[in-house]
Order: structure tokens, then sequence, then C-alpha cells
């Protein structure tokens, strides 16, 4: 099995121009999601743990009420941002439009 590789500085605030609801902090991409009401945000939850599956690539979260909070780091590539992390924030943003 190949391990991930952690992606530079750079290769984040590049991807962080087109992911407008995430920001680098503590070695991960980080992004808090404000939903109407539990529900919402549970139906989200349900979503995006569909995505990890589909993915291989599970997320470190954490949901109170409304709101669902995401810290995205591969463990392979030493708790670094990989490109894996990247593609994940993309398809979560992406679920966001549906």
């Amino acid at each position: 099995m190949i391990k991930a590789q952690a992606v530079s500085r750079s290769d984040i605030d590049n991807a962080l121009k087109k992911l407008k609801d995430w920001s680098y902090a503590g070695d991960s991409l980080k992004a808090t999601f404000t939903f109407k009401d539990f529900r919402n945000a549970f139906a989200f939850m349900q979503k995006v743990a569909q995505l990890a599956n589909e993915m291989d690539h599970h997320p470190t979260w954490s949901n109170v009420y409304n709101k669902v909070n995401f810290a995205l780091y591969t463990h392979d590539a030493g708790n670094k941002v990989s490109d894996k992390d990247i593609k994940m924030a993309e398809r979560i943003s992406a679920l966001l439009q549906t």
C-alpha cells in the first residue's frame, strides 16, 4: 500500500482559493457549517458519511445542534493535509449545493 504524501503549503493555499468555506490551521483543513436545525445538520452528516465511505477517507468531525465542524488531515501523511483532504473538502462543499 502506498502512503499518502502531505501537500505543500502553496498547494493548500491554491486549493483554499476555491474552497471559500475552508481554512488551514493546525495542519488540517477546517470548516464549520451552520444549518437551520439539528435535523438538517444530521441529514448533511449522513451525506458526508456516504461520501467518506466512497472515498475511503474519513473526516474528524463533530456536531453540536445545528453546526457541523470538520478537520481534514491524512493519518498516512503524518497527520498533515494530503490530496485526499483537498478532494474531500471539495466534495463536502459540493454537497451543500445539492
